[in-house]
């Protein structure tokens, strides 16, 4: 069976290897030929990230856009939440960002966006597909006037003004330290926060192709944790390579993660009337003090699969504005069709404006659960969800917990790894939580023959 090309955030791998710019013109001149249909002559919003490679894979992308008639809008480097936005600004048919948001940099990615910044439903990336080396589907290739062209225009100045007039407030007197992870993010963060007046520090916006998240960004918070406590700042902000996540730090050096943001955007958007159907979503990795948090100020959570695709198919289909995930990428559906860690930031400081508290106080709201993880290395992953023992075991286990704790055990998405996660409250961890572990680990290396590390 052919592997699917389009992964969960895209057509993702190796650049210059898996994801080569002969592929990368293929998919310009497939998109092209889709959208075409809807429009006779698509208009293309691209936009990347720092990556070494991304100059290569846009000037093939654009290329086999227009060599099939359609004409490309190129807003050069912008945060892949800008490419979403700047979609519906320039009144575009589509958007693309060149992109493997935090992974290293010898990968890179390309996402397609909708005419409303949404990324493209599953039978239209389908339809892309089956042009790319399909020798009966014909693409045309227009000569003369018809031919596709590309055209500059400025990304950064809208996406700025889109996000400052989000935030509607003066932060004057805060001290704001970023960590720009060396990527999209930094030319114009420093300018939205400098333009809503703050005082502003600033590491890692130095991008010079190869060190997009090397050991800095919301993957590696730590060095931003030293720089508040260095400069005095009253939050930190690191993004990923693409912007699309946010990791928060306290004025103490603490770390804020994404479970915390959305329990204080939550709370506080219930306590102004703009949470809707009181009810925010997260994934089944959230951790369960996030849960109680929320219950406790009334609110109701939904858990989905890991991913933030199904964050957002079930924030679109119940009708809710805020969801996300412990890593950071947070969904606030009344400004952005994605995640969007400016924006996040944003919204994060107004809270501590609005409510005069700092971030510490704020984050108070929610107590971890401590968590145990481990991976149970496979050979193969795919009878896992056919397993009776493994699931009545956790089904046994969960019992033994009661609601004062969770179990969560699923395979990895990429790797041959089933990932045991067991956490509950501080009273019971020493004994019942790594007992259960334990006993789920054992089951799964005895039931699947494979050990655990």
């Amino acid at each position: 069976m052919k592997t699917r090309l389009f992964g969960t955030d895209g057509v993702r791998g190796i650049a210059n290897k898996d994801l080569s710019p002969i592929l990368a013109f293929k998919l310009g001149r497939a998109g092209a030929k889709v959208l075409s249909k809807l429009q006779k002559r698509p208009v293309f919003v691209v936009g990347k990230d720092t990556r070494i490679s991304g100059d290569m894979l846009e000037a093939a992308l654009a290329a086999g856009i227009c060599s099939a008639g359609a004409d490309v809008i190129n807003v050069g480097i912008v945060p892949t939440p800008a490419v979403a936005y700047l979609t519906r600004f320039f009144n575009a048919d589509a958007g693309v960002v060149i992109s493997a948001s935090h992974n290293p940099v010898e990968y890179n990615g390309i996402k397609f966006f909708n005419r409303e910044g949404y990324k493209l439903p599953d039978e239209i990336e389908d339809e892309i597909e089956a042009l790319l080396d399909d020798p009966n589907q014909v693409i045309e290739c227009p000569t003369g006037c018809d031919v596709g062209r590309i055209t500059k225009k400025d990304g950064a100045r809208p996406y700025i003004d889109f996000i400052k007039s989000v935030a509607n407030k003066d932060f004057s007197g805060l001290t704001i330290a970023l960590d720009c992870a060396n990527g999209a993010s930094y030319s114009v963060a420093p300018i939205i926060f400098e333009e809503l007046g703050a005082k502003v520090h600033v590491i890692n916006d130095e991008p010079d192709g190869s060190n997009i998240n090397v050991d800095c960004g919301s993957t590696n918070p730590e060095a931003l944790c030293r720089f508040v406590k260095e400069v005095g700042a009253d939050i930190g902000l690191a993004f990923d390579g693409d912007a699309d996540r946010l990791i928060s730090v306290d004025e103490k050096g603490q770390i804020v993660d994404g479970d915390h943001i959305m329990a204080i955007c939550g709370c506080y958007m219930k306590r102004q009337g703009m949470l809707k159907n009181n009810t925010v979503v997260s994934t089944i990795m959230s951790n369960m003090g996030l849960e109680v948090a929320l219950k406790k100020a009334g609110i109701n959570m939904v858990r989905t699969k890991v991913g933030d695709r199904y964050v957002l198919e079930e924030m679109l289909k119940s009708g809710y504005n805020l969801g996300g995930e412990q890593s950071g990428h947070i969904i606030l559906l009344d400004h952005n069709t994605t995640g969007d860690g400016i924006l996040t930031g944003v919204n994060l400081i107004k809270v501590m404006v609005d409510e005069q508290k700092a971030l510490s106080e704020l984050s108070e709201i929610m107590t971890v659960f401590p968590q145990v993880l481990i991976n149970v290395h496979v050979a193969d992953k795919s009878n896992y969800n056919d397993n009776k023992r493994i699931k009545d075991t956790i089904a046994e286990n969960q019992a033994l917990l009661g609601d004062k704790g969770r179990i969560v055990v699923r395979p990895s998405g990429t790797e041959p790894l089933i990932r045991v996660m067991v956490e509950g409250e501080q009273q019971i961890f020493k004994k019942e939580i790594l007992t259960v572990k334990n006993r789920c680990v054992k089951v799964l290396s005895k039931t699947m023959k494979v050990c655990s590390n």
